[in-house]
C-alpha cells in the first residue's frame, strides 16, 4: 500500500481496537447488572434502584467526551498528514472525471501525456495511467458535470472529485507502491447511469520504462 494508505490502515485498526475495548466493557457491565441486580425469587422486593447519582452521571458524561476528543485528535492528525503537500512532487497528474470516464494528463520534466477513456465493462480496457514505482505523485482533481470519486483500492486512498471547486484547491499526493503491476481503479461515487462502467487502471513500472513511455507518448492523446 502507499504511505498514505498505511496511515489510513493504522487509523482504521486503532479505531476498531478502541471500539472493541469499549464494547467489552459495556457488555461486561450489562452482564454484571443482570447477574447481581436481578430480582430474586425468594424476595418480593425490587433490587435497589440507583437514581440521581451525581458521581455516576459525571462519569458517564465525561468519559464519552474524552473518548470523542481522543478519536478526533488522531483523525485530525492523520488527515493533516495524508493531505500534506510537498512543494516539488516527482510527477503531476491532472485527473478529470466526467460522465462516464476519465481524462489523465501527466506532466513530468516539461513533457505532457494525455489519456482519455470511455465507459467500459472491464478496467483492463479502460484508460490507463502509467506511473513509476516509488515516486511522489501529485493529483489535481476536476469535474465538469457531477460529483465523482477517484479511487484505486490498492492505494487505500480515495478523494471526491467535486465540480465547481478549482483544481488547485482539490489535490492530494501519494507515494506510489514499490511493486510494479496493473491496479484497478473506479469511481466510488454514484454519478449516473454508467457509473459502474467508469473504470480505469494504474500501471506502475520501473523508472526506465516510464521514461521510455513519456518520451514516446509526449504530446499525444491516447
Amino acid at each position: 500500500m502507499t504511505t498514505q494508505g498505511g496511515i489510513v490502515d493504522d487509523l482504521w485498526v486503532g479505531a476498531w481496537i478502541a471500539a472493541l475495548a469499549v464494547g467489552v466493557v459495556v457488555i461486561g457491565l450489562i452482564i454484571w447488572a443482570c447477574l447481581f441486580h436481578r430480582k430474586r425469587k425468594s424476595s418480593a422486593d425490587l433490587p435497589p434502584q440507583v437514581r440521581y447519582n451525581l458521581p455516576i452521571e459525571i462519569f458517564y458524561t465525561v468519559v464519552p467526551l474524552i473518548m470523542v476528543a481522543v478519536f478526533f485528535f488522531f483523525t485530525a492528525r492523520d488527515q493533516n498528514e495524508m493531505l500534506k503537500l510537498a512543494p516539488n512532487p516527482d510527477i503531476r497528474v491532472k485527473v478529470e472525471a466526467f460522465q462516464w470516464s476519465w481524462r489523465f494528463t501527466t506532466e513530468v520534466g516539461g513533457k505532457r501525456v494525455q489519456v482519455v477513456g470511455k465507459p467500459v465493462s472491464d478496467y483492463r480496457n479502460g484508460p490507463q495511467l502509467v506511473l513509476p514505482v516509488g515516486k511522489k505523485v501529485e493529483f489535481t482533481l476536476d469535474s465538469p458535470d457531477v460529483i465523482h470519486s477517484f479511487w484505486v483500492p490498492a492505494f487505500l486512498f480515495k478523494r471526491d472529485v467535486i465540480p465547481g471547486i478549482p483544481g488547485e484547491k482539490n489535490k492530494f499526493q501519494i507515494d506510489t507502491l514499490n511493486k510494479p503491476g496493473v491496479y484497478a481503479g473506479r469511481c466510488a461515487e454514484l454519478c449516473g447511469v454508467d457509473h459502474s462502467r467508469m473504470l480505469f487502471s494504474v500501471k506502475l513500472v520501473e523508472q526506465a520504462e516510464f521514461d521510455r513511455y513519456i518520451a514516446s507518448q509526449a504530446g499525444s492523446t491516447q
